[in-house]
């Protein structure tokens, strides 16, 4: 019995053991500092739901040996450039969300396939290029928001006519579209199952690919490259398939953190959205070369529960509003912590 105990404890890891711990002792002593634990609880779901996409996102490129997908901001521009479209248009409701999803599909395939065709040919340094290609899509997109000739006066400055504003509400078109959606509220917990649902849809339908013949054969070149090539897989088909499927996920994903959220943020928003999601993939027990659909359900729990717990307690416990500080100190560090995870920084 012990030593299954053991094999348990060794299976999940100390340090996502610690990580829930610590979280779990903030659950603990939330009531003691005036907090209710079901609204906790409740902001925790919803970060889990909004954000949830995103990590998820980071699977396929990881299996076919792409590594962390760092360029996540091409995905999340692809993503804004349909939510603006969507909004331009004017339709509203569930079917201005549906727009937006079907506008960032064909962005997000081109960039995706753009993106794929570059890391093919820098094998064993793709992180770093994408890093670099997230921050300098974002620097290229924050000119172009201000030139595409949009005219929707939800969405420009008022007083000059044209380019965009830097943070734009989706109210009256797909604001709260999923969060509203089959929403469950008993007490001060609140539950959005239409974010839940929306995850585990686009999770079963990576899940079910990565057991088709072409999702193992994205397994097996993310896993040993030569032999896949030996076995007459296309490697570079298959990596630049997983970039695409891994920028349209970060397409979705920014729209759900949106209709969410309440507000599209440009320009200079995306620079750094990639982080959180690397790193909760890597609390959540991935590595840069394996992945599974329940490291991301860990790692985004455990992050967005820390993220959401600590900087409450603390201003609770010193009375003090530090709770912006308090969340990019502890945000940062678990960033930290995650890249530099040994299990996760090593091939």
């Amino acid at each position: 019995m012990m030593e299954k105990v053991k094999e348990l404890l060794r299976s999940f890891g100390l340090p996502r053991l610690i990580i829930a711990g610590f979280l779990l002792l903030l659950f603990i002593i939330a009531p003691f500092v005036g907090i209710r634990v079901g609204a906790s609880v409740s902001d925790t779901l919803a970060r889990f739901g909004m954000n949830s996409i995103m990590v998820l996102a980071m699977v396929p490129m990881i299996h076919s040996g792409c590594g962390l997908n760092f360029g996540l901001p091409l995905g999340i521009i692809s993503g804004l450039l349909g939510a603006t479209l969507s909004i331009e248009t004017g339709v509203t409701g569930p079917l201005s969300f549906f727009l937006a999803i079907l506008y960032s599909t064909p962005f997000a395939i081109i960039l995706g396939w753009g993106y794929g065709k570059l890391l093919n040919r820098v094998k064993g340094s793709e992180m770093m290029i994408a890093t670099y290609v997230g921050f300098s899509s974002v620097a290229f997109m924050s000119i172009m928001w201000l030139i595409l000739p949009y005219k929707s006066p939800t969405m420009v400055w008022g007083y000059s006519g044209s380019g965009l504003r830097t943070t734009i509400s989706t109210d009256g078109f797909y604001s709260h579209v999923l969060k509203d959606f089959l929403q469950i509220n008993i007490g001060t917990l609140s539950i959005s199952l239409g974010e839940i649902l929306f995850f585990a849809i686009f999770a079963f339908i990576i899940w079910a690919f990565l057991h088709t013949k072409t999702g193992t054969a994205m397994t097996a070149v993310g896993s040993n490259p030569v032999f896949a090539r030996a076995s007459g897989i296309n490697v570079d088909k298959q990596r630049t398939l997983s970039v695409i499927m891994s920028t349209w996920l970060g397409a979705l994903g920014i729209l759900c953190y949106q209709q969410g959220y309440g507000f599209i943020q440009l320009y200079q928003g995306p620079m750094y959205m990639a982080m959180p999601a690397v790193s909760a993939i890597l609390i959540g027990g991935a590595s840069v070369n394996k992945a599974s659909i329940a490291n991301v359900i860990i790692g985004t729990i455990l992050y967005q529960g820390i993220v959401t717990m600590t900087p409450s307690v603390m201003n609770n416990l010193i009375h003090t509003d530090m709770s912006e500080v308090l969340r990019i100190i502890v945000s940062n560090g678990m960033i930290l912590y995650a890249l530099t995870r040994k299990s996760g920084a090593s091939r």
